[in-house]
């Protein structure tokens, strides 16, 4: 029987500062860690429509795996410095191309270090390998499908916005060029899916999510698709199956001019 080696993704990035998760990388990182980039290999070019962080290509995802030798086999742990939306985003995403054995390591790197694992300067280098995608749609909302539901009183989909509390209601917006949420949206802040930089114990993500019916489909977004990837995660994590992000998300939204948004609270 083939025997299995994990292979460690380091995801640690900063908004704002991209070059912030490579220099953290090149300085430590996890034994045999490989280095993924939020905006160069977990999202597309940047076009008038599809948001800030869209989709990656998934043919693009499927050279970087090969490049780094990790196959449909191989098991895979992200972590990033312990914010957690970005190895949640690596997650959806490697789920989104078809992968099976894909891990969040809680805590990231953060708790790694502090529990007094090992770390290494070397960037390792492995044999090339050969990567089948099988996309996954069920996970992944489209911008038709959020432009279906929204406004409307459905009673089989939930539209969840991960955003603060303040941007939700429309009193602030510091990114996107107009304030507001998309229509019909409820509110569940990313950050609570965590404490402590760790991700809440199932029992206690089941409890936050109390309200919701576990049989309905479940949409998630917040400004870019990044933090929605958290609530995702917390949402799995409770038990719920039907759910998808909304890559596009906000700033997709709103970058088609006719669409409407909401401001304030019902």
């Amino acid at each position: 029987m083939e025997q299995k080696h994990a292979r460690f993704a380091d995801c640690r990035f900063k908004l704002g500062d991209p070059a912030f998760g490579r220099g953290e990388y090149n300085k430590d990182h996890i034994p045999g860690a490989v280095y993924f980039d939020l905006e160069r290999d977990l999202s597309g070019g940047v076009q008038k429509h599809g948001g800030r962080h869209p989709l990656p290509d998934p043919m693009a995802v499927k050279g970087k795996l090969e490049e780094y030798g990790i196959s449909n086999s191989t098991p895979i742990i992200a972590y990033d410095s312990g914010d957690g939306q970005y190895a949640a985003r690596f997650v959806h995403i490697l789920l989104y191309i078809g992968h099976k054995e894909v891990y969040l390591l809680n805590g990231g790197y953060r708790e790694w270090r502090a529990k007094g694992q090992p770390a290494e300067t070397k960037i390792p280098v492995y044999g090339k390998s050969v990567y089948r995608i099988h996309l996954n749609h069920e996970i992944a909302a489209s911008y038709e499908e959020v432009k279906e539901i929204a406004g409307k009183a459905r009673e089989d989909v939930i539209l969840l916005d991960s955003r603060e509390e303040r941007r939700f209601l429309g009193k602030e917006e510091p990114i996107d060029k107009k304030a507001g949420r998309i229509p019909g949206a409820l509110n569940e802040v990313w950050t609570h899916s965590l404490e402590d930089g760790k991700y809440l114990e199932p029992d206690k993500q089941k409890n936050r999510f109390r309200s919701y019916d576990p049989k309905k489909q479940i949409i998630v977004y917040c400004g870019s698709g990044v933090t929605a990837a958290a609530n995702f995660i917390a949402l799995k994590e409770a038990g719920f199956e039907n759910v998808k992000i909304y890559t596009g998300s906000y700033s997709d939204w709103i970058s088609y001019e006719d669409n409407p948004v909401e401001c304030g609270s019902e």
